[in-house]
């Protein structure tokens, strides 16, 4: 099953030295982690621009997996079950 996931990264921390220029565009390449447990925020995604092994990490942003509610859902539901199936307004 695929998953959505928000996330924000702030462009100015990356180091451009590190993008990688090819034929259809310049590329970004990065990290990114997800947790097994939100944050304070209910972040659950960490994003990291890929660096060398022995260079420090560049922390670009963060982000979260999107899980829809069940009531939104249940609510959905029940407005499909109160029409009628003919789909006649009478």
């Amino acid at each position: 099953m695929s998953k959505l996931i928000t996330a924000s990264i702030d462009v100015t921390k990356i180091n451009k030295s590190l993008l990688i220029v090819g034929q259809k565009g310049t590329y970004l390449n990065v990290s990114i982690w997800v947790n097994d447990q939100p944050d304070q925020f209910g972040n659950d995604v960490s994003i990291q621009q890929k660096t060398d092994k022995d260079s420090p990490k560049i922390y670009l942003g963060n982000g979260k997996t999107y899980k829809p509610t069940v009531q939104n859902e249940t609510a959905s539901n029940q407005q499909n079950e109160d029409k009628d199936p003919s789909g006649l307004p009478f």
